[in-house]
């Protein structure tokens, strides 16, 4: 085999490995902050447009986000704002779902988002109920994800303007710096939370805006190893 073959090859192994290696435990440095019981530390929102009563439940060591009734999706929320941090968590995300992981959210949802849809645009930074000066797309992301497993997300989130950095299974997928603070009143700390994505809604004015094909019925979003590292 050419050296640049077999040079490629070993690249492609390595990262392959390392991804391997990024999931089933809380890195070093970091501290849970979902105890694998309950939910405890965690609420769901009561004033977002997702819905209200959505079946959030912990099972096994792993959050479960389900619609209920079906439709109605929602929030899980931390009890606790955080400012500048790095958030790890795993995901194992059902197809035809949509749903994302907000960081400094408001109690309503309003946050920057990383997307959690398949088929769609998972891993990509997006602004949910807010607008965002620079969205990111991970472009790379095919490169490293295990299809039907568990997924590490590691995501850094600094500054008063922020500076936005994800990696999936320990591989960089894209840093932003925001050209300005798109939060309210320039939000500098805010709640880490967990959507699930409404597919229908009781107010009437949602009806030019479908999001009938959002999420299939029975299908869940499920979440382990939640742990943040806060910086200073």
């Amino acid at each position: 085999m050419p050296y640049n073959c077999l040079t490629g090859v070993l690249l492609l192994a390595l990262v392959a490995g390392f991804a391997h290696a990024q999931t089933g435990k809380i890195p070093e440095g970091f501290t849970p902050i979902f105890n694998g019981k309950d939910l405890k530390g965690w609420h769901t929102s009561r004033t977002s447009h997702q819905g209200t009563t959505g079946n959030f439940y912990a099972e096994n060591g792993v959050i479960i986000l389900k619609q209920h009734p079906y439709g109605q999706g929602g929030v899980l929320l931390t009890d606790r704002k955080y400012t500048n941090f790095e958030l790890y968590l795993e995901a194992k995300v059902d197809s035809f779902c949509n749903g994302g992981i907000f960081i400094r959210s408001t109690e309503s949802g309003a946050a920057y988002q990383v997307e959690l849809a398949l088929p769609g645009a998972t891993g990509d930074l997006l602004g949910e109920r807010m607008p965002v000066s620079k969205e990111a797309k991970a472009t790379d992301l095919a490169k490293v994800w295990k299809a039907g497993g568990w997924n590490s997300f590691r995501i850094r989130m600094e500054g008063e303007v922020p500076r936005i950095t994800l990696w999936v299974n320990g591989v960089q997928m894209w840093e932003v710096t925001q050209p300005t603070n798109d939060f309210v009143a320039g939000a500098t700390e805010g709640l880490i939370g967990l959507q699930a994505h409404w597919s229908a809604v009781y107010s009437p004015a949602a009806r030019a805006f479908s999001m009938a094909g959002s999420w299939k019925p029975g299908a869940a979003h499920r979440f382990r190893h939640v742990a943040i590292k806060e910086l200073k």
